[in-house]
């Protein structure tokens, strides 16, 4: 049976945990992407789709690349991040369940319907996204997610032999700089946005 996570493994997490802006000059090893991804592919997903198709911008042209499509201040926090991911979507996901659900058919269901592969692939790979941050926060790394970009453009320059993958959003990754996060923002109480029927 599982046991509650300590309170240092909660803050690590969540309470503590922040969004940076800027990262200290301190690299990210390809082992850390390695075990970010060991981990986040255990997240679930509905029917084991594993929709999400990540792109890793570690060298300093596919971060130039990604940055020059970016909006607003987030061409420099691209440029100056240790990596950059790109967490895309495959939205023939489908042709994988044979073997990543053995269990059923379930390829079936999706055959010939667009809009039910959309919504499953932007829901899942959005579960996926998540999984990332926390996976990144577990492992002593921060994050800094991100949309303002121009996806048509970043499908284009990322995921041009892949044209069945479209982006959902981006995060910085490395060991966040305390000195560019901002005061952090409301978390309202329970009874703000719950109900409990």
């Amino acid at each position: 049976m599982s046991q509650p996570l300590s309170d240092a493994a909660l803050d690590q997490l969540f309470r503590t945990a922040r969004t940076y802006n800027g990262y200290l000059d301190q690299p990210v090893s390809e082992a850390q992407l390695h075990g970010i991804w060991d981990l986040m592919k255990m997240g679930p997903t509905s029917a084991n789709i594993l929709p999400a198709r990540l792109v890793w911008c570690v060298s300093q042209d596919a971060k130039d690349k990604l940055a020059a499509l970016a909006g607003g201040t987030n061409p420099d926090k691209i440029r100056k991040a240790p990596v950059t991911v790109i967490i895309g979507m495959d939205l023939d996901f489908h042709e994988q369940l044979p073997w990543l659900f053995p269990h059923a058919d379930a390829k079936a269901w999706f055959d010939g319907n667009e809009p039910l592969r959309e919504i499953s692939a932007m829901r899942n790979s959005s579960l996926q996204g998540a999984y990332f941050l926390l996976a990144a926060r577990a492992l002593g790394l921060d994050t800094g997610p991100m949309s303002g970009f121009d996806n048509a453009g970043v499908d284009a320059a990322f995921f041009a032999d892949q044209p069945r993958v479209r982006s959902n959003f981006i995060s910085t990754l490395g060991y966040g700089d305390p000195a560019t996060v901002f005061d952090r923002s409301p978390r309202p109480g329970f009874e703000t946005f719950n109900r409990i029927d």
